[in-house]
């Protein structure tokens, strides 16, 4: 692993190669308020943001606010959300959510990192999603799949605990792109570096990427 100030170096030039990459890249999730995409979000758990974009219309009609949420029947509720997998849990932690948000935030998402964390099933990656995309506070890096799996292959952390890794990113990024590092590694783990055949040879970062061409499809799915 480099040395703590030549891996910031190596971070910052990671940051602007990925700006240069993606300019526009943004949040792939469909919403219109932090509610939404609090819920959009929780949907997003082990599926893709494609077909949580396919449900939440009808959802949101369905449900236009955190009453509703609060309020809907749950079978309803786990009927529209199915196919985004895992629905009974994440109709629960939805409903929870919404009902602590009425209950104790006048109906309002709250914007500060430790009372979005008192919802039911937000984690600081949701967390950081809501307060980044819905009010425009960077207060931590969103670590999901993606950006776990690259930070480790280019070798900016040794951890695989989301948490951990965040904090080793927060150490080497400026807060400002906190947010805009996570999207935009989305964006390179979806089209180039995927988990489990990293295409290495159209990719614009190997010469700064220790596993270039190291990365088998066996060791990267055993991985995951």
């Amino acid at each position: 692993m480099p040395r703590p100030a030549a891996k910031k170096v190596k971070a910052l030039e990671l940051l602007d190669r990925l700006k240069q990459l993606y300019p526009e890249a943004t949040c792939s999730l469909t919403y219109e308020t932090p509610v939404q995409l609090l819920v959009a979000t929780i949907l997003s758990a082990q599926c893709t943001d494609e077909r949580v974009n396919q449900v939440t219309p009808a959802l949101f009609e369905a449900y236009p606010d955190a009453l509703a949420f609060a309020e809907a029947d749950r079978d309803a509720l786990e009927t529209l959300i199915r196919s985004t997998g895992f629905y009974r849990n994440k109709a629960k932690h939805i409903q929870g959510a919404c009902q602590k948000i009425v209950r104790d935030f006048d109906g309002q998402v709250p914007n500060q990192m430790d009372l979005l964390l008192t919802l039911p099933g937000v984690a600081r990656k949701t967390a950081n999603v809501v307060l980044a995309h819905g009010y425009g506070i960077n207060m931590g890096v969103t670590v999901d799949t993606h950006v776990k799996r690259l930070s480790n292959r280019l070798g900016l952390t040794r951890h695989q605990d989301p948490v951990k890794i965040e904090q080793d990113l927060m150490k080497l990024l400026p807060q400002e792109d906190w947010e805009n590092w996570s999207i935009r590694l989305i964006y390179h783990g979806r089209a180039v570096c995927s988990a489990r055949k990293p295409t290495c040879d159209r990719c614009s970062l190997t010469d700064l990427c220790p596993s270039a061409g190291k990365v088998t499809p066996a060791r990267s799915a055993k991985s995951q």
